[in-house]
């Protein structure tokens, strides 16, 4: 049904729609082109790694999928298509169901658009699209592909002790009597408003006329948003209508209406340290408790993604919290620049220029912090006219791997892992979360980590590619003035966010792998309950990581109770190197216009070539046992590190914890397989150029926008690697059945 009816502004600009045929059709969930993967080429596949596990471990593949995938139905993956901000235009459903069967090769993906934006026409038809997908593998015993049905529930707060991030929801099954009748979202009321207004819309298309339908589509999208309801609250989930749009305002809430479907679901938080989005003080804490926790559904967490590392934990703050609950700037350390004080900085550098005496400069510096962090993830607007150059390496973790902008380390996976609640000394409740690692793409592209090229192809970086429409969209144009401002909170969500500054740490993703008894659905979704799953930065680097015992071996994700020292096994082997282009198959599925406007031209293939382990590491974690345990002391990373000969057959390593027993407390371990170092996209996000003294002096950002050429990929070197699953080991001093201990917790002797 064409949409004109919202279209009311004046008489002229009515017409003016009608006669250009402006009124649009709602966006579909497009056609889904490519077969199946000839049956040969899958069994190939596994013909390799069956040969490469021999030594390892032979009873499970290892199958590599993407469970964080955005399509054009999500609103914000709705603005990034836009063709004149640098956009490649819609990306439905079918997009990515293509994209992941013949463009990166994958062997499961799942769709998770914002549930915000998915109004109950576009949840119907993601769940076409996701059946629609899977039928083309025929074979559901055997399939060559299998797609999981999912959504993004993405809550976002400036304060931190409301902030609870973003989280997947995946369920097994896809039919429409075995799924939620609706999507369930957080309240995000402003992505009911369309970033531009109609006029704007129309200047647009008349820019760009070849892509004047997507222009005129602008408005209708939101409008669809805005015109479902929401659902009345205090109402079983399975009662409300079917045409409203259903809201969840904390995770205790989702999880209860998740309860009142009952369909088995997985939900995984992602994105907790990416600062662009996450408060400064936000902690993991006020979740871990019975009601903001799920621990039989929040299994598992996304560590690595397009927007960066969040595994390490590190003691330094963006902002520090004092005994009266006030914020305020922490001063740098050795390895981090709070940019509260770089703010301070630029003040006072500026201040100086203007020839004012030294102590209104520094008082305006302390000004400057205080603004900065009472602004919370928009501290830069309250400098005015500041550039992305002005902020120098502030926020960032020198050494950590490919972390996110502004990276929260409360808020990372081993300070997940350290902490504990204590609300119930009887019962303290743990996070026991597997590690893995997704694209987070918005483009409809899962898996895009399959190859380091086209970084506006295959990142999420955005911007226009002429200066005009550059200085209409984003910058600071405010004049450098030698004093701060408080922010305004009031310029709605999207524009608080310091989105030119991202485009210097968008990557193009990692992956997840679960060890599989099969390649079909339920043996899938079994490997994923049971935590027995790794994440990579984007490589397919194939890793074990098992604890032995007497009895044979308890792989990664297990929980299990000792009364002896643990013994473990890692193997490691690592990823292909690439090919340019695309395999003979890809080519003969899509065909060649088909692969070019979908894959940039770029498929996964593999040449005969392993690249090389070049060491393994092993974290040690022990939660807390009291409260007032410093979490500091409990993270060992790395514990230990045992280096790889370069044998392109891999790595194995074999050791114990002597300390286990001594200790007499819980510890966990994880493996992390580095491979030897190759190029990656913002590997070096800032691109620092560094004084004799080490500390940085000027950057070379690496922009979204004309400023960095489309060309330009902006690689640096970089080890990628594997995070295995952690494998929970509990101090058994009695009896494990003398203990009350869970079901889900192996003895060990």
């Amino acid at each position: 049904m064409r949409q004109c009816q919202r279209v009311s502004v004046n008489g002229l600009l009515l017409l003016i729609y009608t006669l250009l045929g402006a009124c649009g059709e709602p966006e579909g969930r497009g056609e889904i082109t490519g077969p199946a993967v000839p049956a040969a080429v899958v069994a190939e596949r596994q013909a390799v790694q069956r040969q490469a596990s021999a030594m390892f471990s032979p009873d499970k593949q290892i199958l590599f999928g993407d469970l964080h995938v955005h399509t054009s139905f999500s609103p914000d993956a709705f603005i990034m298509s836009v063709p004149l901000m640098g956009g490649s235009g819609l990306h439905p459903p079918a997009d990515a169901c293509d994209f992941a069967r013949y463009c990166s090769s994958l062997d499961f993906w799942s769709i998770n658009d914002h549930a915000e934006g998915l109004t109950p026409r576009r949840w119907a038809e993601t769940r076409a699209s996701i059946r629609e997908c899977n039928a083309m593998s025929q074979d559901p015993a055997n399939p060559d592909m299998v797609a999981f049905l999912g959504w993004e529930w993405s809550q976002v707060d400036l304060k931190p002790e409301k902030h609870y991030g973003h989280k997947n929801v995946l369920f097994l099954d896809t039919a429409d009597a075995a799924v939620p009748a609706r999507a369930i979202a957080a309240p995000r009321e402003q992505l009911a408003n369309a970033p531009m207004g109609r006029m704007a819309q129309l200047m647009m298309s008349f820019m760009d006329f070849g892509n004047r339908e997507f222009y005129w589509g602008i408005q209708q999208y939101y409008d669809e948003i805005a015109d479902a309801p929401q659902c009345p609250t205090g109402v079983n989930s399975r009662e409300l209508p079917s045409d409203c749009r259903e809201i969840a305002p904390d995770p205790a809430t989702l999880f209860a209406k998740l309860d009142d479907w009952g369909f088995d679901s997985i939900v995984i938080p992602h994105g907790n340290s990416w600062g662009m989005n996450t408060p400064p003080a936000t902690r993991f804490d006020k979740q871990l408790n019975r009601e903001q926790h799920d621990p039989d559904r929040q299994i598992l967490l996304e560590v690595y993604s397009g927007h960066g590392n969040a595994e390490e934990y590190r003691s330094w703050r963006a902002s520090q919290r004092n005994d009266q609950g006030e914020l305020s700037c922490p001063a740098p350390s050795d390895n981090y620049l709070p940019c509260c004080w770089r703010a301070g900085q630029i003040i006072r550098e500026r201040c100086a220029a203007a020839g004012l005496d030294e102590t209104q400069c520094a008082a305006r510096e302390r000004t400057a912090r205080q603004h900065f962090v009472d602004a919370g993830i928009s501290g830069h607007l309250t400098v005015p006219g500041q550039q992305v150059t002005d902020w120098l390496d502030c926020g960032t973790c020198p050494d950590c791997f490919n972390e996110p902008m502004d990276h929260r380390p409360m808020t990372s996976a081993q300070y997940a892992l350290a902490i504990t609640d204590f609300s119930e000394p009887d019962a303290p409740l743990n996070y026991r979360f597997g590690l893995i690692g997704s694209s987070d793409n918005h483009r409809g592209q899962p898996g895009t980590g399959y190859k380091e090229v086209k970084r506006k192809f295959m990142t999420e970086s955005f911007g226009p590619g002429n200066p005009r429409m550059a200085a209409r969209s984003g910058g600071d144009s405010r004049e450098a003035v030698p004093y701060s401002v408080p922010a305004d909170v009031n310029v709605g969500l999207q524009n608080l966010r310091n989105m030119e500054r991202q485009n210097s740490f968008w990557l193009t993703g990692g992956l997840v792998a679960v060890h599989s008894a099969g390649r079909h659905r339920e043996a899938i979704w079994d490997g994923l309950k049971r935590r027995e799953v790794y994440a990579t930065s984007g490589d397919r680097i194939l890793l074990w990581f098992d604890l032995l015992h007497a009895q044979g071996r308890v792989p990664m994700g297990a929980q299990v109770a000792s009364s002896a020292a643990p013994r473990f096994r890692v193997g490691a082997v690592g990823d292909f190197k690439q090919q340019p282009g695309c395999p003979d198959y890809a080519r003969n599925g899509l065909g060649a216009e088909r692969l070019e406007t979908l894959c940039g031209g770029e498929c996964y293939n593999p040449s005969d070539e392993r690249l090389r382990i070049d060491r393994i590491e092993i974290v040690r974690i022990r939660p807390q046992v009291r409260p007032d345990e410093p979490v500091d002391q409990l993270i060992e990373d790395p514990w230990r590190v045992f280096p790889c000969q370069g044998d392109p057959a891999g790595c194995e390593v074999v050791f114990s914890d002597e300390d286990f027993l001594a200790a007499g407390r819980e510890s966990i371990y994880y493996a992390r397989a580095i491979q030897e170092p190759t190029t990656m996209i913002n590997a070096a996000n800032v691109r620092c150029e560094y004084d004799e003294q080490g500390q940085c002096i000027a950057v070379n950002p690496c922009y979204g926008d004309y400023r960095t050429p489309d060309d330009e990929d902006c690689l640096a070197p970089a080890s990628q690697r594997a995070w295995s699953s952690p494998i929970f080991v509990s101090h058994q001093a009695v009896p494990l059945a003398a203990q009350g201990a869970a079901s889900n917790t192996q003895e060990l002797q």
